[in-house]
């Protein structure tokens, strides 16, 4: 009887090194995209929140943040909070004690021109007493600087790069204005292109918050 041997089975192909790290990277990419999407939806729920507890009187804590300063003009801050700046960063926080007006803002919005003089009167008036912040997002810097240069714009402007902040506030467009009292709660807010009226109205319940 002849002797068969049978012959070995083909040993199974091994995966090469950079088709296994193909497949590692489109996982990872895959993962971080549907946490950014979770991160996003949960994002717009709690700013959305904010902006009803804020039209129900209940003068929420402003949302905190710590934006790059992209102009640093500060002639009508307070004296006592222009530090703020060292750092080229600035938060809600160190303007305790000093009613704000922070306006979100970009160099495309055509409405956002149209109030930039607004803002800047009002920010003239209350020269020392009241701090104004601008926030811009969505926006390149340059563009952004030469929209701040050409409006002459008297106080500081920080960048919301990422958008988080934007989320934060529960903006749906640009621009939109928040009053914020000394204690850092948020006693107004008002969507879409700003009077001087209803700045000063602003203005005055943010003063008289207690």
């Amino acid at each position: 009887m002849a002797d068969v041997t049978a012959e070995p089975s083909p040993a199974p192909e091994r995966r090469r090194p950079w088709m296994l790290g193909l497949q590692i990277a489109a996982v990872a990419l895959v993962a971080g995209l549907l946490a950014l999407l979770i991160w996003r939806v949960v994002d717009q729920r709690r700013g959305a929140h904010l902006v009803s507890l804020i039209k129900e009187g209940k003068k929420p804590p402003a949302p905190s943040f710590a934006l790059p300063v992209l102009w640093d003009r500060t002639e009508t801050w307070p004296s006592d909070v222009r530090k703020a700046l060292a750092d080229g960063k600035l938060s809600p926080q160190e303007l305790r004690g000093h009613p704000v007006v922070v306006n979100f803002w970009a160099s495309w919005c055509v409405p956002c021109k149209e109030e930039a003089k607004e803002l800047a009167a009002s920010a003239r008036a209350h020269r020392g007493r009241v701090v104004f912040v601008a926030i811009d997002v969505q926006d390149f810097k340059s563009d952004a600087r030469r929209f701040l240069k050409r409006s002459d714009t008297p106080y500081v402007s920080v960048r919301d790069g990422d958008g988080a902040t934007y989320g934060d506030y529960g903006l749906t467009g640009v621009p939109e204005t928040y009053w914020i009292d000394s204690r850092g709660r948020i006693v107004a807010h008002y969507p879409g292109q700003i009077t001087r009226e209803q700045l000063e109205e602003g203005i005055r319940e943010a003063e008289a918050a207690t």
